[in-house]
């Protein structure tokens, strides 16, 4: 790719990158989550698979397999963390302390820590997502057909 793409490609990724990671933050209080998250931070994976081409890439498929199997296993510890009252019981929910705080009266201000343990499932859905496309980019990058021109 030319020089402009490649530039605007090291601009953007960085922004790509937060973006999603404010998409999966912010999951429990605004539309989006986990899911969509992970697929906006994949998509730095496809713009750095364009604009650097396959080489870019390579070396990224072990660390994408690691993140995708920690979000599994996280958000399995997870739902097994409320297993004592119900499955997926939100145990962290007006506890105190980090993510658990009681949820202001009223309209909601957009509060991150009133979540309980539904912003770290985000977190944990947002890298199985994360390293199951990003996985899949690379696979496509390392294991796609010639170049036509």
């Amino acid at each position: 790719m030319s020089v402009v793409v490649k530039t605007i490609a090291r601009i953007l990724l960085p922004v790509i990158l937060v973006f999603g990671g404010y998409v999966i933050l912010h999951g429990h209080l605004t539309p989006g989550g986990g899911f969509q998250g992970g697929a906006v931070a994949a998509s730095a994976v496809a713009l750095l698979l364009v604009a650097f081409g396959p080489g870019s890439v390579k070396k990224l498929k072990a660390p994408f397999s690691i993140l995708e199997d920690l979000g599994g296993v996280a958000f399995v510890l997870l739902g097994f963390l409320g297993i004592g009252t119900t499955f997926f019981f939100n145990l962290l929910a007006g506890s105190g302390g980090l993510f658990g705080a009681a949820a202001p009266i009223g309209p909601n201000p957009g509060v991150l820590n009133t979540g309980g343990t539904v912003p770290l499932m985000n977190w944990a859905v947002g890298f199985k997502v994360l390293g199951g496309l990003g996985a899949v980019m690379v696979l496509f990058g390392l294991f796609g057909g010639d170049d036509d021109r």
